[in-house]
């Protein structure tokens, strides 16, 4: 199987973990099954995350901390924690958190309120150049998230600190809690406005699994941080609810789950 390929079915092994949560309980399906792909192309391929290799080892902070679902399915697919945990996560004794918390392994940050990862993520990154390590820092930020006003501080500080080594990525699925985000806070020119904080700034489809490894390969490639704009949709892979509001958070009845199983060739 090549690169594209097994990533894709691994991205569908995480949607088949989110959707047996989603079956268990109420949850932010939408916003874990929006990145499936880019979390597959992270987790599995592009970056180095065990401790043993201290001169290269990534970090990756999950700023839109409401989507903990796709960290814990990944988590769950590298052997650190048991598939049987995933649908209690959240739940009274689970020490997997309704928001990534650090009682969980391989998780880098507790990012309960949004809107902060982004300033850790910079002070990561130039902390490892500082000491001549080649690792990468990663964030994940949600497209409503980008209406907190910390996001905006860090995004002016990094350019001026000149640290190729963050990535930034956003995923525009284009709906957040109180409905679609054009409708409660418009983002356009999204990326023009990255451009004016002087990053790096590459567009993609964020479900098109060439291009987001493309894009994950050259992104560090200069002397400033990126930041790559992912156009996705609101709990891809679940048929009737993904591109809708109701996507964000809900539970699947036993019809929709079995639904989504099958569009994704998984089982339950």
């Amino acid at each position: 199987m090549d690169r594209i390929a097994a990533l894709t079915a691994r991205a569908a092994r995480l949607r088949a973990h989110v959707v047996g949560i989603a079956a268990a309980q109420l949850c932010h399906l939408g916003g874990s099954l929006s990145c499936a792909d880019l979390m597959a192309a992270l987790f599995f391929d592009v970056l180095q995350l065990d401790d043993t290799a201290r001169r290269r080892r990534d970090r990756f902070l999950l700023s839109k901390g409401h989507a903990v679902h796709i960290l814990h399915a990944c988590l769950a697919e590298r052997g650190l924690i048991d598939p049987a945990e995933l649908p209690r996560s959240g739940q009274l004794g689970s020490r997997l958190g309704g928001h990534p918390t650090m009682r969980a392994p391989g998780i880098e940050l507790a990012t309960g309120s949004l809107g902060h990862a982004l300033s850790v993520g910079l002070g990561i990154a130039m902390a490892e150049q500082l000491d001549g390590s080649p690792s990468r820092t990663v964030v994940l930020l949600g497209d409503g998230e980008l209406q907190e006003g910390t996001v905006w501080e860090a995004a002016l500080c990094a350019p001026r600190f000149r640290v190729p080594n963050l990535l930034a990525i956003v995923d525009y699925n284009r709906f957040q809690s109180a409905g679609a985000v054009d409708e409660v806070l418009p983002l356009e020119p999204l990326a023009d406005k990255w451009r004016a904080f002087r990053w790096r700034v590459r567009e993609i489809d964020g479900h098109d699994m060439a291009a987001v490894c493309a894009a994950l390969d050259a992104a560090p490639a200069a002397d400033a941080p990126t930041v790559l704009i992912a156009h996705t949709v609101k709990g891809k892979g679940v048929p009737g609810v993904e591109g809708t509001a109701r996507a964000h958070y809900t539970r699947l009845s036993d019809e929709e789950a079995a639904r989504a199983y099958a569009a994704l060739g998984a089982t339950p």
